[in-house]
């Protein structure tokens, strides 16, 4: 059936060959045909369907003749890259759109066929320099490309990691510490602050215990701080999710909304937040992991404050609040001793330091 419908077409083509081959020599005058009606009809006819049957009977040569072409180009795409492929395709519509342009202005020059000599000539020189000349610079032109598209990623990440919005939850406003991180620049902006949790914060500072409204008016005072006196920007968005009524709930949900990250240090809030994949920035892990790396065997002096949970224990402070605790220690209470620490915990909490005193040590030995 294939087979038929090619051997149709050719035929077709034959029939289109002839009779604009015959239309042709009519115009040029090399053929003189007189007005006889249907004798001109039957002409036309004639000669077309004789090419027509020509190419019938050469079909099965033009078929296989039409293969073997085919082949060859494949063979010969196959040994260019894609890159060269789209290279010398768009070189070769700018070299046919140069070349018509300037085979404009020959035709108004009513010369006869020297628009169309000029034409065929200009085509084909600038659709070969079109394919050739993005082909022979391939390797500049694709360098270029590639520094304009780092170029493109560097502009977008930096859009991004400035664009990002930073949302402060109620602890982290009362804890005071963003503040402080704030000036020294590892915060950028814009830090949105809900108006839900302002509404909260006021709660609390209105409360009749006095821990809770000291804590409230502390993380008020903390927000006119970053406000006045630090160079950053601070939003305050009114969206209100009036359909929730938790205040953490909401955070996720505004944290979702503008594509931000929540900062926190609130420990059940960052898990929650870590199980529906928004991005947390939490104060007590920063804090965590900045603090100085001690090492077992290391020495250093410690002030045991208390006694600790397991029998003979007792506990003492680094100033930054990391907790040792001090094997034997509880009869040191009160006292400022010297210590080999023996083991270091990493907990969510924060970091454990256990130790001994080195006296306990010295006789070990």
């Amino acid at each position: 059936m294939a087979d038929k419908i090619i051997r149709g077409i050719i035929t077709l083509i034959g029939l289109l060959i002839g009779y604009g081959m015959l239309a042709g020599l009519i115009a040029l005058d090399i053929i003189n045909l007189s007005n006889r009606g249907w004798l001109n009809l039957i002409f036309y006819l004639g000669v077309s369907l004789i090419f027509g049957i020509i190419f019938f009977l050469l079909s099965p040569k033009i078929k296989k003749g039409g293969k073997r072409l085919v082949q060859l180009v494949e063979s010969e795409l196959q040994q260019v890259s894609v890159i060269e492929i789209a290279l010398g395709s768009i070189g070769l519509i700018i070299g046919l759109i140069i070349a018509y342009l300037l085979s404009q202005p020959f035709y108004k020059l009513e010369i006869p066929y020297l628009g169309v000599v000029i034409s065929i000539i200009l085509y084909g020189i600038f659709g070969y320099l079109g394919v050739k000349i993005p082909n022979r610079k391939k390797g500049d032109i694709v360098n270029t490309m590639g520094n304009i598209r780092k170029s493109s990623d560097k502009m977008k990440v930096d859009t991004e990691s400035k664009s990002c919005p930073k949302i402060l939850d109620t602890s982290v406003i009362i804890d005071g510490r963003i503040a402080d991180l704030c000036k020294t620049g590892f915060i950028e902006g814009p830090l949105i602050i809900p108006e839900f949790v302002l509404e909260e914060l006021q709660h609390i500072a209105d409360s009749s215990d006095s821990l809770k409204r000291n804590r409230g008016r502390r993380g008020l005072d903390i927000l006119n701080k970053i406000q006045k006196e630090l160079d950053i920007e601070v939003i305050i968005h009114d969206k209100k999710f009036d359909d929730i009524k938790e205040v953490d709930s909401k955070l996720l949900k505004l944290t979702q909304l503008l594509n931000g990250k929540i900062i926190t240090n609130d420990y059940n809030l960052n898990k929650v937040a870590e199980v529906q994949n928004i991005s947390v920035l939490n104060i007590n892990e920063l804090a965590n992991a900045i603090k100085p790396v001690v090492l077992p065997g290391e020495q250093m002096i410690v002030q045991v404050i208390k006694d600790g949970k397991e029998s003979g224990q007792g506990l003492a402070y680094l100033d930054d609040g990391t907790m040792i605790v001090v094997e034997s220690g509880k009869k040191h209470i009160g006292e400022t001793i010297d210590v080999l620490v023996t083991s270091v915990l990493q907990t969510s909490a924060g970091r454990m330091i256990f130790a001994k005193p080195k006296t306990l040590v010295d006789k070990a030995i």
